[in-house]
């Protein structure tokens, strides 16, 4: 039988517990564009297998944080980590963390002139060696699972706006990553269409065993799907917690936001936003 652990060999064991429970860190992190500070004293701590909401008015930094998860953006300051690994800056390993990571679009960035089967194949066309057969089966799983195999002859004009949305979301899929990142899915979509796509971001999570982050400002939709939550304004995290936690808020910073007041701490127009930051 092994000796007993002494107190600080049992709290390194934990540590090194939690670490590997988490698909995200962020520590201390300062995010700047330019010459302006966007986001400051950024801590995030994602758990594996979790849906985390990140909520926060338009220009708040929402995208920003996105950047710095994928590695567009080095921090000026603190440490990103994906998967207990930190976002390296050398291009090729970088390339090789975000195939480990599907990204959703805001704005699609389905391919016009391609069939929705040939977007959603464009990722393993190039970033693997598979034959054409192989590739073609995984489509159409892929496809399934959007619920649109049917649809894959057809062309992206030929798509409504939640049909394209899908599309996307099959086509960040192709290469079965464990962490999937969502920038503001639900824009341009009517109430239906953001209820079946959200939905399937929740059925997909628990299905696929993925880490899901939902970058986004519509609150009531996004909080029945997600287990964590976190707003950012004034170039901070200003809550985290569960989505009960923060309905529950009385913050006045959090709740100008989520009732959508023009007046209060979060400034309107951006010049005092960076003032802020």
């Amino acid at each position: 039988m092994s000796a007993e652990l002494s107190p600080s060999q049992q709290i390194e064991l934990r540590r090194q517990r939690d670490e590997g429970a988490l698909a995200v860190r962020l520590s201390g992190v300062r995010l700047d564009r330019g010459t302006r500070t966007v986001l400051s004293g950024i801590d995030l701590a994602v758990p594996r297998g979790s849906v985390t909401a990140v909520l926060g008015p338009s220009g708040s930094g929402k995208s920003t944080l996105l950047a710095a998860l994928t590695g567009e953006l080095v921090p000026a300051a603190g440490s990103v980590e994906v998967f207990g690994q930190p976002v390296p800056q050398r291009q090729r390993a970088l390339l090789e963390l975000r195939k480990s990571i599907g990204v959703l679009l805001q704005g699609n960035g389905l391919l016009t002139d391609l069939t929705v089967a040939e977007n959603v194949a464009l990722p393993l066309r190039a970033h693997t060696d598979l034959p054409t057969p192989v590739i073609r089966r995984l489509v159409d799983m892929k496809l399934h699972a959007v619920g649109l195999r049917t649809a894959a002859d057809l062309y992206p004009r030929e798509l409504s706006g939640g049909m394209a949305r899908r599309v996307a979301l099959a086509r960040a899929l192709a290469l079965d990553p464990p962490l999937m990142i969502y920038d503001e899915p639900l824009t341009g979509l009517d109430p239906i269409a953001s209820g079946v796509i959200m939905s399937l971001i929740s059925r997909l999570n628990d299905s696929l065993g993925l880490t899901s982050i939902i970058v986004t400002h519509h609150v009531h939709e996004t909080l029945p799907v997600a287990d964590r939550a976190i707003v950012i304004a004034n170039g901070r995290i200003v809550f985290s917690g569960t989505p009960a936690e923060l309905e529950a808020t009385q913050d006045p910073l959090v709740l100008q936001f989520l009732r959508g007041e023009p007046d209060g701490p979060i400034a309107f127009d951006s010049a005092s936003r960076t003032e802020a930051a």
